[in-house]
C-alpha cells in the first residue's frame, strides 16, 4: 500500500486544508512584498537626498510618495492576517486528519459514523475563530478516501504512515528549516555589522578630509531596514523554534514506535500533535505586532 510508505499527501487532506494554505500562501507572498519594497524605497530615498539637483528632489518626493501608497495599500488589506489565519486553519486541519486517519485522540477506534461526524463538527469549529473570510471562502472539511483508507488499515500499518509521513517529515522539515534560518540569521548579523564598519570607515573619512560627501544619513538607513527586515523575518527566533520542536518530534517518534495497543496509541498520536501545535502557537504569538 502506498499510505504505507508515503502516508498522506496534501492532495489526501480535505479541501478546507487546501483553500486555507493556498490563502497563507499569498498573502505571505503579499506581506513580504510589501514591507520589502517600502524598505528598499526608503534606502533609496536616502541616496537620492544625496544629490543636489532639482530633478532628484522630485524623485524623492515620487519615492515617499510610492512608500505611503505600499503602506496604505497593506493596512487596507492587511494581508498578513490572511497569512497568519490561513497557516492556522491549514495546520489544525492537517492535524484533524493526521488523527482521524491513524486514529488518535479524538478519534480512537469506535463507532465509526460517530467519530466522522466528530471530524467534520471539530474542522468547522476551527472557521469560527477565522476573522477574515477570504481564508477559506466556501470550503469545508470532509474525510477524503486516502484518510478513510488509512484509518480502516491495522494499527502496524497506521503506525507505519504516521511515523514516515508525519513525524518523520514534520521532524525533517523543522531541522531544515532551522538550519537555514540560523545561517540567514548570522548572514544578516554579519551584513550589518559590515554597513556599520563602512560608516565609521566613512565617518573617519570626512574627518581626514578624504571624502567630501555625507554617506551617513544612507548607511543609517541601511542599518534600519536591515534591522527591520531581519525582524520582520525572525531567523533567529525561528531558528530556536524548530530545534525544539524537531527534538520534541524525535523524542515522540520513540514512545509512538513502543505502543502497542490502541489506546496508548491514541494518546501518544494526540502528545505529537500537540507537540506540533505548540511549536505553530508559538510562532503565531511570535508575528503579532510585527508591522
Amino acid at each position: 500500500m502506498d499510505l504505507l510508505n508515503r502516508g498522506l499527501q496534501d492532495d489526501d487532506l480535505p479541501a478546507l486544508f487546501t483553500a486555507a494554505d493556498t490563502a497563507s500562501m499569498h498573502g505571505q507572498r503579499e506581506y513580504v512584498h510589501g514591507v520589502r519594497l517600502r524598505l528598499l524605497l526608503a534606502v533609496v530615498a536616502a541616496g537620492l537626498a544625496l544629490v543636489t539637483w532639482k530633478t532628484a528632489a522630485v524623485a524623492v518626493a515620487v519615492v515617499f510618495a510610492a512608500m505611503l501608497l505600499i503602506d496604505l495599500r497593506l493596512r487596507a488589506r492587511r494581508p498578513e492576517e490572511v497569512w497568519y489565519d490561513g497557516r492556522a486553519v491549514a495546520e489544525s486541519a492537517k492535524s484533524l486528519a493526521w488523527r482521524y486517519s491513524v486514529a488518535g485522540l479524538p478519534f480512537a477506534i469506535g463507532d465509526e459514523v460517530e467519530v466522522e461526524r466528530r471530524f467534520v463538527g471539530e474542522s468547522e469549529r476551527l472557521l469560527g475563530d477565522v476573522q477574515t473570510r477570504e481564508v477559506v471562502g466556501a470550503a469545508r472539511s470532509e474525510v477524503t478516501e486516502a484518510m478513510r483508507g488509512l484509518r480502516g488499515s491495522d494499527l502496524e500499518v497506521r503506525r507505519a504512515a504516521y511515523l514516515a509521513g508525519r513525524v518523520g517529515a514534520q521532524r525533517d522539515w523543522y531541522a531544515s528549516r532551522a538550519a537555514l534560518n540560523e545561517a540567514r540569521a548570522r548572514w544578516w548579523r554579519a551584513a550589518l555589522v559590515g554597513v556599520e564598519v563602512v560608516g565609521v570607515l566613512v565617518a573617519l573619512g570626512r574627518v581626514a578630509g578624504i571624502l567630501d560627501i555625507d554617506l551617513a544619513g544612507v548607511l543609517a538607513t541601511m542599518v534600519a531596514a536591515g534591522a527591520a527586515w531581519s525582524g520582520t523575518r525572525q531567523h533567529s527566533t525561528l531558528a530556536r523554534a524548530y530545534t525544539f520542536a524537531a527534538e520534541e518530534l524525535v523524542i515522540a517518534r520513540g514512545r509512538l514506535a513502543a505502543v502497542a495497543d490502541e489506546e496508548s496509541w491514541a494518546r501518544e498520536v494526540n502528545d505529537a500533535e500537540e507537540a506540533v501545535s505548540r511549536e505553530h502557537t508559538m510562532w503565531r504569538a511570535s508575528r503579532s505586532g510585527t508591522w
